[in-house]
């Protein structure tokens, strides 16, 4: 990852988001207020870790639709630490910041990406996300203000009312976009975690799906002094890049 391209992927990343706000009669109250305490709660979080199961399907070129399963786990601490953790069925990779460098770890081939890097996890996540193609978990959730980038290019909301996840009663929320449909499901009470949420893409055909079920919430994790800072492990080589099967979660199918 060289400056440059960090820089130039945040700025096309930003620019990106720019979309219409939605217009207020087309979005439920009652959806935008659970969201937005959601988002209150999650930004107010100086640390949290959690883990999730990820199911994204894929159209092969045949029109079947398949569907791929990986894991990820985070671990935050606002406003220069984090690290990231993902295995699926091509990438096991480390993802790790510490407010000064950015690390990506590939497990399987033992070889590490790293690049200087200053700002918040907002930056990084942007930064790696514009450099390497790597999607984060469930990325919108993690970001200082989840609210301002979840409603970024929203045309209608919807509550649907309450539903049971894992036993737990949660809110179900849809949201439109003009490429994008997507629900998520909040924790009723006090402590509204968000639970599941799923993006699916209209403007592929058969409309694949993204979903991510979120469990192990802790919102006050022990944090150790180096959970930020990559250690090289024995025999570990440094590349100028990832090969991209490292990176990639499913590979083409016929």
């Amino acid at each position: 990852m060289s400056s440059t391209s960090l820089a130039l992927g945040m700025a096309l990343s930003l620019g990106a988001v720019i979309l219409p706000p939605a217009q207020a009669q087309d979005l439920d109250p009652n959806a935008t207020e659970v969201l937005q305490f959601m988002s209150d709660y999650l930004a107010d979080l100086d640390t949290f870790s959690v883990n999730s199961d990820i199911d994204f399907e894929v159209i092969a070129t045949n029109g079947q639709k398949l569907q791929f399963s990986s894991y990820a786990s985070v671990l935050l601490n606002r406003p220069n630490g984090l690290h990231v953790r993902r295995q699926g069925p091509l990438a096991d990779v480390d993802i790790l910041f510490n407010g000064s460098q950015i690390t990506v770890f590939g497990r399987r081939i033992n070889a590490y990406v790293q690049q200087a890097f200053t700002g918040t996890v907002d930056e990084a996540i942007l930064a790696v996300e514009a450099d390497t193609g790597i999607p984060f978990p469930g990325a919108d959730l993690l970001f200082s203000n989840p609210y301002e980038v979840l409603m970024e290019g929203v045309t209608s909301s919807q509550y649907l009312g309450t539903g049971y996840i894992d036993g737990v009663e949660v809110h179900h929320l849809a949201f439109r976009e003009d490429d994008v449909d997507w629900q998520i499901w909040v924790r009723t009470g006090d402590v509204p975690l968000p639970m599941k949420y799923v993006i699916s893409t209209k403007w592929v055909t058969g409309s694949p799906q993204y979903e991510t079920r979120l469990r192990d919430w802790n919102t006050n994790p022990s944090v150790s002094q180096n959970a930020f800072t990559f250690t090289v492990p024995t025999g570990a080589r440094q590349l100028e890049a990832l090969p991209p099967s490292q990176l990639e979660d499913f590979q083409e199918a016929e």
